[in-house]
């Protein structure tokens, strides 16, 4: 089958051979026909197999066929499509596929995130956008500052919706879905790397009669990803992994931490054994990211360390090697980050240096995927019996045990001044005081009324009594829901089924 027989109109079949392609992917052939009718979709692939295109190429062709004055550009156009995604890098991804894809046809589009100054993007929805592509937390302080509409949205797209839930985004969606035209009147399409229950349980109260389309077995890594455990010390992961680099001549590594400050210590190591590395994660501005991502594609850096903020939206042409450097918490994770290498069809090594401390989390990523991953001990770097298994350190604001990447990364915090660049995605939460071991501290509560000033009171009693200064006053405190009622804040809850359950409240959101 090729692309022909998908019913693509002339402009588009165009862009999709000037980038040489010429037969869909699975989800390609039957997501692409299906979109096409109009209806809802919750299609699931694995990582790396082309649904990007898979929902791009279909949403392009609807938005033309229906578009207004035959598709002349003008300012003040309305948004007709919404994409959201959960990172900056995914964002920017999909809108590359958007402009790639529609580069023959008379339409705009636009990508906004966080981290970035907010007024070009200003400028930008202004002279009018017909798709826009955008990450939460951004697209609701535009809301807020009245500076779009969505209410004549036509196409709603959720990418990667798993990962939005698992960074705890269902309150942000709630209130996105809330700008929109009610869910009869547009067509809903969710895509996603993985296809859990909850992902089924929020489509089913999110889609209209949704076709379900999953074209690979649940959780499962591309079969051109060979993988390979490597039992090695906690103390020597980092020489393993030098050795590794060196003796095969690997040109560019992907290398995956739990932490941001594992992220850097570990980049800074690499370079002192004479690697060229670098380190992208939530806490790294806009531009270092940028920078970082840019030097890996030209082959300037050789390894890239990253948290898991880069599983997702990373698009690495034929990257032949992944490495988790640590095994993540969460065993849905493991596929995505291996899941950067053996795109497209091309072959790949995922390759895990695993301690005695890591070995529930293996037990964990097998049971998921349903096979042993080989193990391979290494000559020279058999790991000591006699060392004991140690705790994983685990924030109490991570999502599952994800510790401090879940906090910074997953986290958007109330009460932040509007348009600063709110945590619309990874590592834009409202900073905070770190501790000595890199967790974020503990915020304080703030009390409001009678007990916040007995507590003031009871506080400065024994400072020699101060006295309130004439002609001052104190305004009475508030509480976060009173400064910002407007402004949601996330509990981290057991059990996420349970969560978009109680959130959605057993009916439709919209």
């Amino acid at each position: 089958m090729s692309f022909d027989s998908l019913g693509l109109s002339a402009d588009l079949l165009r862009a999709v051979r000037e980038q040489g392609y010429t037969e869909p992917t699975p989800i390609q052939r039957q997501a692409i026909p299906t979109i096409l009718t109009g209806a809802d979709v919750l299609a699931g692939a694995q990582t790396g197999t082309g649904k990007t295109a898979g929902f791009t190429l279909p949403l392009l062709q609807r938005l033309m066929e229906a578009a207004p004055n035959g598709g002349k550009r003008h300012a003040g156009r309305p948004i007709r499509a919404l994409v959201l995604a959960p990172t900056r890098e995914l964002a920017a991804q999909v809108h590359e596929s958007i402009e790639t894809y529609g580069r023959h046809l008379p339409l705009t589009s636009a990508v906004i995130f966080g981290g970035v100054k907010i007024n070009p993007q200003i400028a930008q929805l202004r002279r009018g956008v017909d798709v826009l592509v955008a990450t939460p937390g951004r697209l609701l302080d535009h809301a807020g500052q009245g500076t779009l509409d969505l209410s004549q949205v036509e196409i709603l797209v959720l990418d990667e919706a798993d990962r939005m839930l698992d960074m705890g985004f269902i309150h942000d969606i709630r209130r996105v879905l809330a700008l929109l035209p009610a869910a009869d009147q547009r067509q809903n399409l969710l895509f996603s790397a993985t296809f859990s229950n909850e992902i089924k349980d929020l489509a089913n109260r999110l889609l209209n009669s949704p076709q379900l389309i999953e074209v690979a077995r649940r959780n499962t890594a591309a079969e051109t990803v060979r993988q390979v455990v490597h039992p090695v010390d906690r103390h020597r992961k980092r020489e393993l992994l030098s050795h590794l680099v060196g003796a095969n001549d690997w040109r560019q590594v992907l290398v995956f931490t739990r932490t941001k400050h594992g992220a850097n210590r570990l980049a800074e190591q690499l370079e002192k054994d004479g690697l060229s590395a670098a380190a992208i994660h939530g806490n790294k501005s806009q531009g270092a990211r940028t920078r970082a991502l840019a030097g890996f594609k030209t082959g300037d850096v050789r390894v890239l360390v990253a948290t898991d903020i880069a599983a997702r939206g990373l698009d690495i042409d034929q990257l032949p090697h992944v490495v988790n450097f640590e095994l993540p918490n969460v065993p849905e994770d493991y596929v995505h980050r291996i899941g950067r290498t053996g795109r497209a069809g091309n072959a790949g090594e995922a390759v895990s240096l695993v301690c005695v401390d890591e070995h529930k989390l293996l037990r964990d990523i097998e049971r998921l995927l349903k096979r042993e991953v080989p193990k391979v001990v290494l000559d020279g770097y058999a790991p000591d019996p006699s060392i004991p298994a140690e705790p994983i350190l685990r924030g109490k604001g991570g999502r599952r045990g994800q510790g401090e990447e879940r906090t910074a990364d997953g986290a958007r915090r109330g009460g932040q001044r509007r348009g600063a660049g709110r945590g619309d995605e990874p590592g834009r939460s409202a900073r905070r005081p770190q501790r000595a071991d890199g967790q974020a501290a503990k915020p304080q509560p703030r009390r409001a009324g009678a007990e916040g000033q007995a507590s003031a009171n009871d506080a400065g009693a024994g400072s020699a009594g101060r006295k309130q200064k004439s002609g001052h006053t104190h305004r009475k405190p508030q509480s976060a829901s009173e400064a910002h009622p407007q402004r949601g804040h996330r509990h981290n809850r057991p059990g996420r089924r349970q969560e978009v359950s109680a959130l959605l409240g057993g009916g439709r959101e919209d």
